[in-house]
């Protein structure tokens, strides 16, 4: 099949990334090798969107830090790079709204596009953090993806596909929005459930055909929780993270007991939302 006629995708991967890991880079290789290798997919970028301090997730630090971090870890990447519009907003921003405004972005600059404008930005070329404050800060309606347009699809863990059965972390809503309206994959491991997790849930099931697990065969347990941990016990986590993140964080000292207490005992912000939401 020739590239003109294969969809493209762009894969978004939301997430804390406290600190951003060896591990979370694979996922994106991992991703792009098995669409690109179904013939009917060709992957042209690669987007890391850290959730904002609105989050409220314990041990989460600062955003302008995690942001830095994924910069760092993405420098050299050809076709990944780090988008601060999430991390910038003042208020927790659900998944689904995420990757609409993502796919907004691609439909505006291909509207450009037409109009002798740059198109998309090129793969591995970085934004300040400050130069998308203001980026589609206006709420649109959604609407549908146009014709030929290249297409958003979350990219994630096994885990977040199982959190959607945590009562009230989602609304049911915007889960099948983000299965169904724009497409899952999942990075998953030889012996995990998420094909059975897929089959006990109603709404997944239906959109199963926009599921795309892909099988994690040369395994590895690196996450940045284990991270944390080893920082606030003083040992190595070289090669867990790029050589530029760990330079990061032992310059500015950014996990400790102390960083690991931040949001304790506070609601998670979805949590909360959903649950005041469900009453009202």
């Amino acid at each position: 099949m020739e590239n003109s006629e294969k969809t493209e995708v762009v894969l978004l991967a939301c997430g804390s990334f406290n600190p951003i890991t060896n591990m979370h880079l694979r996922l994106f290789e991992l991703a792009k090798d098995y669409m690109n290798g179904t013939g009917k997919y060709r992957v042209i970028k690669g987007i890391i969107s850290p959730v904002g301090d609105a989050y409220k997730k314990k041990g989460l630090i600062p955003a302008h830090h995690r942001v830095i971090m994924a910069e760092l870890a993405t420098k050299n990447s050809k076709w990944v790079e780090v988008d601060t519009w999430e991390s910038l907003q003042s208020e927790w921003v659900e998944t689904a709204k995420v990757l609409r405004h993502h796919q907004e972005k691609l439909e505006a600059s291909n509207c450009d596009n037409r109009q002798d404008s740059p198109t998309l930005e090129r793969p591995g070329r970085k934004r300040k953090w400050t130069e998308q404050r203001q980026d589609f800060s206006q709420k649109k309606s959604p609407q549908p993806k146009m014709k030929g347009m290249p297409e958003v699809k979350l990219l994630c863990g096994a885990d977040l596909l199982e959190s959607f059965g945590i009562p009230s972390l989602w609304k049911s809503e915007d889960i099948a929005q983000i299965v169904g309206g724009y497409g899952l994959i999942c990075i998953t491991r030889a012996g995990n459930d998420a094909q059975k997790f897929i089959y006990e849930s109603d709404v997944l099931w239906k959109h199963r055909s926009n599921i795309h697990l892909v099988n994690e065969w040369i395994t590895n347990d690196i996450s940045s929780t284990k991270i944390r941990r080893a920082l606030r016990r003083g040992q190595s986590i070289r090669y867990l993270v790029p050589d530029l993140v760990q330079e990061y964080i032992e310059k500015h000292n950014l996990y400790s007991s102390e960083s690991e207490d931040r949001n304790a005992g506070v609601i998670l912000a979805p949590l909360q939302r959903n649950t005041e939401e469900a009453k009202s």
